[in-house]
């Protein structure tokens, strides 16, 4: 566990970047200081491992002040992973990933060996030990300075904002990566980032800093979605808040249909009949494998010769699926809107249909959930 008792940062031109911050962060777990420019949180991470000292207050790190501690050592003994990673560029990668592990004394076939056993773990090819940081991409640089961080088992790790670098996609991909990596070693880890999507998404709990270093909020992120303590919280997360909220109930809940699918060899004659018995303008096609072929509207089976297979005719794209095991209502809603149909197509694991969400039920399900306190404080992290 990090504890801050009392932290202020006061600098000689009287500026004060973080005011009476009292905060802790349990270990094992991913917290993320989030706020606009200027609001102290990095100048709170930095503080952690004496890069910035405080000018009043006291840190401690499971219980031991951090100032008994040789700031050197102390930084050795934390994982510290910044923007566009920082790799030294005249060091191969697996140098640059064994930094540390040289740093404690740690002889180089060993700490050669931790370091290719990171690169497996953070998604990194074994044929790019070799090479120098500017030949490779810039998504693989921040693995490579995830992998440095850890290189040497810290119990804490510090990320200052480590992917507000790259693309968007890239982005995406290296916040996946984190949160199977933290299933995976449960470290304590502080975040600092300005997107409150990415702390939403990362977060098992949100601190949101105002202006002036002060902490606003420190929830769980269903809580701080569902109940922002004043208007600054709230203008921060934004008026989408509730679609965001979402994300922390699974689609399961969910119950789809099956009545408005049929397969791709049913004749036009009988499909009209289903859906002119279903109630719906839509009908899910699908093939053998129950996999999704697309949509076709009762106006479309009314024009066919009744003969015809359903598969011949001309069908409309099905957009994307959602998972009905593993994601979210935020999932669905998202997949009716994209959907031509306006309607969500739930799959199996393995992409099998397993049935259609009409509008009328999903937004039921939406209002039933919207009232109600989140059932966990894991986000369903399929999100993205």
């Amino acid at each position: 566990m990090i504890t801050f008792t009392g932290i202020t940062k006061r600098y000689p031109d009287g500026t004060i970047a973080v005011d009476d911050l009292d905060i802790e962060i349990p270990a094992g777990r991913t917290t993320v200081f989030v706020g606009p420019s200027g609001c102290g949180k990095t100048t709170s991470l930095r503080m952690i491992n004496r890069m910035v000292e405080p000018t009043t207050g006291l840190i401690t790190v499971e219980g031991q002040d951090i100032r008994d501690r040789d700031p050197a050592v102390l930084r050795r003994s934390i994982g510290y992973v910044i923007q566009q990673a920082g790799l030294f560029p005249h060091r191969t990668i697996v140098d640059n990933i064994a930094t540390v592990p040289f740093l404690l004394g740690w002889g180089k076939p060993r700490a050669r060996a931790r370091a290719r056993e990171l690169m497996e773990l953070v998604g990194l090819q074994p044929e790019q030990a070799k090479r120098y940081p500017h030949q490779l991409s810039g998504g693989q640089q921040q693995r490579v300075g995830v992998a440095r961080a850890l290189a040497a088992d810290p119990p804490v790790l510090l990320m200052d904002e480590p992917f507000s670098a790259v693309d968007p996609v890239v982005r995406t991909s290296l916040q996946d990566e984190l949160i199977r990596l933290q299933a995976e070693l449960h470290k304590t880890i502080v975040f600092v980032t300005h997107d409150i999507d990415e702390a939403v998404k990362l977060g098992d709990s949100i601190a949101v800093f105002r202006p002036g270093g002060k902490l606003a909020q420190l929830d769980t992120p269903e809580r701080l979605l569902a109940n922002p303590v004043d208007s600054f919280v709230e203008g921060f997360i934004g008026y989408d808040r509730g679609v965001r909220r979402l994300s922390f109930f699974p689609a399961r809940l969910l119950t789809p249909r099956t009545d408005t699918v049929v397969g791709d060899d049913v004749q036009a004659g009988r499909a009209r009949e289903l859906a002119l018995r279903s109630g719906e303008p839509w009908l899910l096609v699908v093939d053998g494998e129950r996999g999704p072929r697309g949509w076709v509207s009762t106006e479309t089976l009314g024009a066919a010769d009744p003969g015809t297979v359903v598969g011949s005719l001309d069908l409309v794209d099905y957009g994307h699926v959602f998972t009905v095991e593993t994601d979210s209502l935020r999932a669905a809603l998202d997949a009716a809107v994209l959907s031509p149909a306006g309607r969500a197509v739930g799959v199996d694991a393995d992409g099998r249909v397993v049935g259609v969400v009409a509008q009328s039920e999903l937004g039921s399900a939406i209002w039933s959930v919207g009232a109600e306190e989140a059932p966990t404080a894991e986000p369903v992290r399929s999100d993205g």
